[in-house]
């Protein structure tokens, strides 16, 4: 059930892109509280789904392309809520200076369309920490990084860090969309999502030295992430960007162990003593995530500070 400080006239929810990690974890966790769920997919993605339809009445499969807004418009009719996700094309799947377009296109079109859906209570945004960190004075800001920084997009392209050009212009068009035709968002920046398919070619990695060094290189589990999703959406005091994630890689051994999950070939690092011993001190919090977290039912106790 949800959390009494949220009512929703409907319980049918929309989750898009539903055929990645995080959508498919979604979709199985609404379903398990009890709301119906359109899983809006890109042509030919519906199949890992098949099994799960046919015994659940209240899941519903649409095919979407974020592309093509009447597709779009089809998979929410009549739901009060999305999370909406981007999942690159599969003939445009890695990050490069042309996904940016790509992805505030799509957003560009979500939200247009929550915007003409009048069931639409609440929208849940899947951004990034690398919409948060990439900035010139980051090494001089006083206070930790949080929901109320922005990586700046110059620094970015200079340094060719697509993934963050990609997220902060996407995030940026929706926030703006949304506040422009009175959508209610909210938006989720997470940090560095582990799994079994994380491998050194995740876009999220480029500059992963730079962010360890400036204490903000942050990683969370799936299942958190999910959480963190479901409880902004339910709590009906959410607002705004919330960071959500819970580990931070501020010890050598913690950098040595990721990157040994990441490649095969990562070097095992001699023990030198001062320097294993160092810890790189936290400059990015997820304070206001955890606050709202403390009383949602589904939670799991794994919240760092």
């Amino acid at each position: 059930m949800a959390p009494a400080s949220f009512h929703h006239t409907s319980n049918t929810v929309c989750v898009m892109d539903a055929s990645g990690r995080l959508g498919s974890t979604l979709v199985e966790r609404l379903l398990q509280r009890g709301y119906t769920v359109h899983a809006a997919v890109q042509q030919h993605d519906e199949l890992q789904f098949n099994g799960l339809a046919s015994d659940n009445k209240k899941l519903k499969i649409f095919h979407s392309d974020p592309y093509d807004y009447q597709s779009i418009i089809d998979a929410l009719k009549g739901c009060s809520g999305l999370f909406y996700t981007f999942e690159p094309p599969k003939d445009q799947p890695s990050y490069d200076e042309f996904m940016a377009e790509v992805e505030v296109r799509a957003a560009h079109n979500v939200l247009e369309a929550c915007a003409q859906t009048e069931t639409m209570e609440k929208v849940v945004f899947t951004s990034s920490v690398t919409a948060v960190v990439w900035r010139d004075d980051r090494k001089s800001t006083a206070s930790d990084l949080d929901e109320r920084h922005w990586s700046d997009i110059n620094f970015c392209r200079k340094y060719k860090l697509w993934h963050a050009v990609s997220k902060t212009l996407a995030e940026k068009t929706s926030w703006a969309l949304a506040m422009d035709r009175g959508v209610n968002m909210v938006s989720i920046n997470a940090g560095l999502t582990m799994g079994p398919d994380l491998s050194i070619t995740n876009p999220y990695l480029k500059g992963a030295a730079e962010m360890y060094e400036d204490g903000a290189l942050v990683t969370v589990d799936l299942n958190s992430l999910v959480e963190a999703h479901i409880c902004v959406y339910e709590d009906i005091s959410s607002y705004g960007r919330y960071l959500s994630f819970n580990h931070v890689i501020n010890r050598h051994e913690d950098a040595v162990k990721l990157a040994q999950m990441l490649t095969s070939s990562a070097p095992m690092l001699p023990q030198s003593g001062e320097q294993d011993m160092k810890i790189i001190q936290q400059r990015i919090s997820n304070k206001k995530l955890n606050k709202l977290m403390v009383n949602f039912e589904g939670g799991s106790d794994e919240n760092s500070s």
